[in-house]
């Protein structure tokens, strides 16, 4: 599933950061030392094994870093399929820039390409209902964007950005707060009319008070068993957005999705996804 990308001048400070993390005081010590100047190659980045890539055009941003005037050429978009051994980058040019690039891009490539894939096979347990599969604000400090757009490459959806896109009241809110219909009350005397409003509940009871009091957009089931997923779809019967979070394992989706939610939220997609294989060759 391919997704249009953000303009590299929204990811360009984040690959900066992580060259200039990467590079050091010093810079490449090992390529300066051992590459004579001037020297050139096309190196060849690889998918050692099948997933959804997600990452190219990061990539492609740390290797023009180094070196404008790099020929990179993706092979892929962003949000493909690829099998074990497909080419999804080649990079022409300067030896260094690419030596000195090779790693950062490797790392977002990789990093990212595993959270699509996840992602995908997520998606793929939810066929035949309605449910859509949501990443949440559990991702790598700083990358938050770009594990957040590899959800997307791999047919997912996106949660809050940040805690200012959405009021998400959650149990230590409401404990704070001093129950279910003061914090509700308080959103409807002074949130704006342009924010969505959502609240976590864990059983039914709170549930149905929800239902009364009014004000929330979207209820957050949280940690229930699936006979009480099933029963909460049934008492909100369209009034809210449903959606089902915690606990929410790959071999768990199936029987989640066919309970009528209309969202599955796991962290496990961006804090759990394994690095996707990859390498790149001269």
């Amino acid at each position: 599933m391919t997704q249009s990308n953000l303009p590299d001048l929204v990811l360009e400070p984040m690959v900066r950061a992580a060259l200039m993390e990467d590079l050091g005081a010093q810079g490449d010590i090992t390529t300066r030392t051992v590459i004579r100047p001037g020297t050139r190659y096309c190196a060849r980045l690889e998918a050692r094994e099948e997933g959804v890539v997600s990452g190219l055009q990061i990539a492609r941003i740390a290797f023009r870093l180094l070196d404008p005037e790099l020929k990179v050429r993706t092979l892929l978009s962003d949000g493909s399929a690829c099998a074990a051994g497909t080419t999804l980058i080649e990079v022409e040019g300067d030896a260094a820039a690419i030596l000195s690039a090779e790693r950062v891009a490797l790392n977002f490539v990789g990093r990212l390409s595993g959270i699509a894939t996840l992602t995908a096979r997520f998606v793929a347990e939810t066929r035949g209902t309605g449910a859509r599969i949501t990443c949440t604000r559990k991702t790598a400090p700083g990358l938050r964007i770009a594990e957040k757009q590899a959800v997307l490459h791999g047919g997912g959806f996106n949660h809050r950005f940040s805690l200012s896109d959405a009021i998400l009241i959650k149990d230590n809110h409401i404990a704070a707060a001093g129950g279910i219909r003061p914090v509700l009350d308080a959103v409807r005397a002074t949130a704006s009319h342009m924010v969505r409003v959502e609240i976590e509940v864990d059983r039914l009871d709170q549930l149905a008070e929800v239902l009364e009091a009014g004000g929330a957009d979207v209820v957050l089931l949280d940690n229930m068993e699936t006979a009480d997923l099933r029963n909460a779809v049934a008492m909100a019967a369209g009034r809210v957005v449903t959606e089902a979070s915690g606990n929410m394992r790959l071999e768990r989706i199936a029987e989640v999705a066919a309970t009528g939610v209309d969202y599955i939220s796991s962290g496990a997609l961006t804090h759990s996804a394994r690095t996707l294989d990859l390498g790149l060759d001269f």
